[in-house]
């Protein structure tokens, strides 16, 4: 098995039998550029699409990946809505919160609902999107989560089974709070590979360094992936910051392996 990362929370898990896409957004307005994180080259071949909200970089190609790749696309149920009739997904380009978007194959999930999917087993894990401070100069603006907001529309997490293995990626998510960390995560703890965000140190839109080490102690995984940090967004190199190195050593202190992937960097699993 392979897991690569391709920056933001995206990543390509290849395994004998499946290509597994995990949210197929795009390099969002830095340089004005919407590139696919995961290269065009990729999309073909690819078994399920994973999607853990609906903000642009995690969600901005997902039609055209799933077109391209002739498959399914999972995610929260609140990700899809009837409208006249017609099961449509949240728009991946659109303003706001607009339904406008079919997909050809298409499964809503619950937390805490597991379903097979084309023989995958896949697990719905609770999520909290955080509130998203930007830093434009001088000035601060704070974009809401909450009713009729775009920002972390649907956020969930996942557990995947395959290959005997079960890998845990959390999506952009908060560290939440003591009783919900015990009832919510604890269940998907021993996980063989649990990516994970750090980068919300700034922004506060996800876990910081040290909130992510809180949930490590909780989940106790084989392998660790902090993810979603030091990302190009808006006008800057590096919207999220976080120190992955002092990361790294916090995790390992624990007895507890920790992987820094760049870019386009895979890891191997046996």
């Amino acid at each position: 098995m392979k897991l690569r990362y391709f920056g933001y929370n995206a990543f390509l898990i290849e395994t004998g039998e499946y290509r597994i896409a995990i949210d197929p957004g795009a390099l969002f307005f830095y340089w004005f550029r919407f590139s696919p994180l995961i290269p065009k080259h990729l999309w073909p071949g690819i078994s399920h699409i994973l999607v853990t909200h609906g903000d642009p970089d995690h969600y901005w190609h997902v039609d055209r990946v799933a077109g391209a790749a002739a498959a399914p696309v999972i995610f929260h149920n609140s990700m899809l809505r009837d409208v006249g009739g017609r099961q449509l997904a949240l728009g991946p380009r659109s303003k706001g919160v607009v339904f406008n978007t079919a997909l050809d194959r298409v499964h809503g999930l619950s937390v805490n609902q597991t379903v097979a999917v084309e023989g995958l087993q896949l697990t719905g894990l609770a999520a909290v999107h955080g509130d998203l401070q930007l830093q434009l100069g001088p000035f601060t603006h704070t974009v809401k989560t909450g009713p009729g907001e775009r920002i972390g529309w649907g956020a969930m997490g996942f557990d995947i089974a395959v290959n005997h293995k079960r890998l845990v990626n959390l999506g952009d998510t908060l560290l939440l709070e003591p009783e919900l960390l015990e009832s919510e995560w604890q269940p998907y703890a021993g996980a063989d590979v649990l990516m994970i965000p750090i980068g919300g140190r700034l922004a506060h839109n996800t876990m910081s360094e040290d909130e992510a080490l809180q949930a490590v102690k909780v989940l106790q995984p084989e392998v660790v992936i902090p993810c979603h940090y030091n990302c190009p967004g808006l006008f800057s190199r590096r919207l999220n910051p976080a120190d992955d190195l002092q990361f790294k050593r916090d995790v390992e202190s624990l007895g507890i392996r920790c992987e820094i992937l760049q870019p386009g960097e895979a890891l191997r699993l046996d």
